[in-house]
């Protein structure tokens, strides 16, 4: 038995406005594919209702977690774009604590966050300062440092208030990247955002020249340090 709809078809223009009833109609589609176990029909039909823009309510994320559950029962991994789509429902009907257990999903599955994933975790977060420290600083020390960079751009063009911790957190993601130019440029930067630089910033940084045998840039930063009164 097959219910005889392609997923592809909902990606024109729909006859009705998008309110309750068309939310219903996706939440009925999946709940019909599941039903005669066309699992994946369910999944391609939950990521069309996230690409078109539906705006998910709890009893869709609710049904879209059922289709989750009914996949992992079924051996099939789900892939990205579920597992985003799912995410950024979960953060709109304010289940963050939720979302996050399913980004750690994503990575013991061997599914990659993308930058739209770490952006629906920081939209739905009602986020300050410490969680863009925590996120980042994961991101570095996990080795997705150009996912942090992503995100700390975005925190930028946005106007976000960063702290020196958030820029000390980046500083030191550079260095580790072996980036020390741009460590040194984003060192320029937060001052010029009217963000001093405390002791961290600069012992982030000399010590990574240091280690890498650039002792003429270190000496500089050290003496710079100590005409500021931070040594």
């Amino acid at each position: 038995m097959s219910l005889d709809v392609n997923p592809s078809a909902l990606s024109s223009p729909p006859l009705l406005p998008y309110n309750v009833k068309v939310k219903e109609v996706f939440v009925s589609l999946m709940d019909g594919h599941c039903l005669i176990n066309e699992v994946n029909k369910a999944q391609d039909v939950f990521n069309v209702m996230a690409r078109r823009g539906v705006t998910p309510n709890i009893k869709m994320v609710d049904e879209a977690l059922n289709l989750l559950a009914e996949m992992d029962c079924k051996k099939i991994t789900p892939n990205t774009v579920t597992y985003c789509s799912l995410i950024d429902g979960l953060c709109k009907t304010g289940r963050v604590s939720h979302a996050w257990e399913l980004l750690d999903e994503m990575h013991v599955k061997g599914q990659p966050a993308d930058i739209i994933t770490y952006n629906s975790l920081v939209d739905g977060i009602q986020p300050n300062a410490w969680t863009y420290n925590i996120l980042l600083d994961g991101l570095c020390e996990g080795g997705r440092f150009k996912d942090a960079q992503e995100i700390f751009k975005d925190l930028l063009i946005k106007r976000y208030h960063l702290s020196v911790l958030t820029y000390n957190v980046m500083i030191k993601g550079l260095c580790k990247e072996g980036l020390f130019d741009e460590a040194l440029t984003l060192l320029s930067k937060m001052e010029d955002e009217g963000c001093i630089p405390d002791a961290i910033t600069f012992e982030t940084i000399i010590r990574s020249l240091f280690e890498k045998c650039e002792n003429d840039k270190a000496e500089k930063l050290l003496h710079e340090m100590i005409a500021r009164g931070l040594l």
